[in-house]
């Protein structure tokens, strides 16, 4: 990425890879980042060892301070983050909520990199929720921060495809993509004061809503379409699974198929695994057990038999 003519005084805000690819692009971009704050350590893997976000993993690497407060809610803590100076905060998939002291800080304020085309999918989980809705089209929002949730004003927005294979990870990672240019060029524009901000548009408000792993076991009542792209969507979080002789078996590809009706749901239809749904069938692809690597679906029936005319449970029934 291309050296900044305007470089900027930032404070970073953000947690995840996503925020780590917005955060890489700004250093590279030769912004002066003077803090980074990010959620704290949490711990992760086998032996529940604190493990630093992406994040403040990069920010080490590059020797920038970082901060890992709690909330950002009491006094101290934004007085020091104003005493800081910066010219803007861009915040990315950060995890706590700014309040009104602090988005007023910052001279040119705070911008937030927002994975949707606000305002639709406003909220937490707008990647995974874009798919799960089948909607054909995403996109990156630069906005202005206020006290709303994600109601600011528009900076910048760029649209860009939902493809029928796309999952959430690998959406998440084409939007961190684009989110990076974007909120380059819109610090440029901010730098010489060419942005004109505008109101989001009052219809078409949606809400993504945080995920949930109960969320991630297949209810074979549905259509096999929408377990299809909720397969996709949980991709690699939560993971989407079902339950088989009190395993729980998670489903990382499928693909829908045709299906006489007749057959309650749940009903595994032949010996590769078709399972009836509400309407038409799902067919996993790819599948793990618990502790297990991955197979594809004919190497996993052959460890674990799942037998045509087995009844696979529902969630009302699991």
């Amino acid at each position: 990425m291309p050296k900044t003519s305007h470089p900027l005084d930032l404070v970073f805000m953000g947690t995840a890879d996503f925020a780590a690819t917005i955060l890489d692009a700004l250093i590279a971009a030769g912004h002066r980042l003077c803090v980074v704050y990010t959620q704290p350590p949490r711990p992760a893997g086998r032996g529940h060892r604190l493990q630093p976000s992406p994040v403040q993993a990069l920010a080490e690497r590059h020797s920038l301070p970082v901060r890992c407060p709690h909330t950002l809610r009491d006094a101290a803590t934004q007085a020091e983050f104003a005493a800081l100076g910066a010219d803007a905060a861009v915040v990315a998939a950060y995890g706590l909520i700014l309040p009104p002291p602090i988005l007023a800080a910052p001279r040119l304020g705070c911008l937030n990199v927002h994975a949707s085309l606000l305002p639709r999918w406003r909220g937490a989980a707008p990647v995974q929720r874009a798919i799960l809705a089948g909607d054909r089209t995403t996109g990156i929002t630069i906005m202005q921060m206020e006290a709303g949730l994600d109601t600011g004003p528009i900076l910048l927005q760029q649209e860009m495809p939902i493809g029928p294979d796309a999952t959430g990870g690998r959406l998440t990672a084409d939007l961190a993509a684009l989110g990076a240019r974007l909120i380059v060029a819109a610090l440029g524009a901010a730098a010489e004061g060419e942005l004109r901000p505008r109101a989001q548009p009052r219809a078409g408000v949606v809400y993504a809503e945080k995920l949930r792993r109960e969320e991630a076991l297949l209810d074979w009542r549905r259509d096999a379409a929408a377990l299809e792209r909720q397969v996709r969507a949980f991709d690699p979080w939560p993971g989407a699974f079902f339950l088989a002789r009190g395993e729980r078996i998670r489903v990382l590809a499928a693909e829908t198929i045709e299906a006489s009706p007749g057959a309650p749901p749940g009903t595994v239809l032949d010996d590769r695994l078709a399972v009836a749904c509400g309407d038409g069938a799902l067919r996993p692809l790819r599948l793990q057990r618990p502790g297990r690597t991955a197979q594809d679906a004919a190497a996993f029936l052959r460890g674990f038999p799942i037998s045509p005319g087995t009844i696979l449970p529902c969630p009302a029934t699991a």
